[in-house]
């Protein structure tokens, strides 16, 4: 497994502990990782070395306000909308649901897509 199946379940109950997660609450493989969902639109998830969370373009600034995320990248392409999460932010609960209610808050805001 590339990712950290403790940080995963630690994620999954994040998710789904959030009110507004609600039914459409999914799980995804993608990425070589576990990519969250709600009604088809991406949360966040666990990759190879840490999480990724999607808090959207209008609340990137204040995501990366908090202390250990930098701005998310796949290969050389930095991601617009999305931040990544260090290991010690993750261990941080505050900072994690801090993140969480914006990545639901983003995906609340997005039509549904078929899955």
């Amino acid at each position: 497994m590339a990712y950290s199946q403790q940080h995963a379940d630690t994620m999954r109950a994040d998710f789904a502990a959030q009110p507004a997660a609600g039914a459409g609450l999914s799980e995804r493989k993608m990425f070589g990782g576990l990519c969250f969902l709600l009604r088809g639109n991406m949360l966040g998830g666990m990759i190879k070395d840490g999480a990724i969370y999607r808090p959207g373009k209008t609340a990137e600034a204040q995501a990366l306000a908090l202390v250990g995320t930098r701005p998310a990248q796949m290969g050389a392409r930095t991601m617009t909308g999305f931040v990544r999460l260090s290991a010690d932010g993750f261990a941080d609960k505050p900072t994690r649901l801090t993140l969480t209610r914006m990545a639901l808050a983003n995906a609340a805001g997005l039509p549904p897509k078929e899955t």
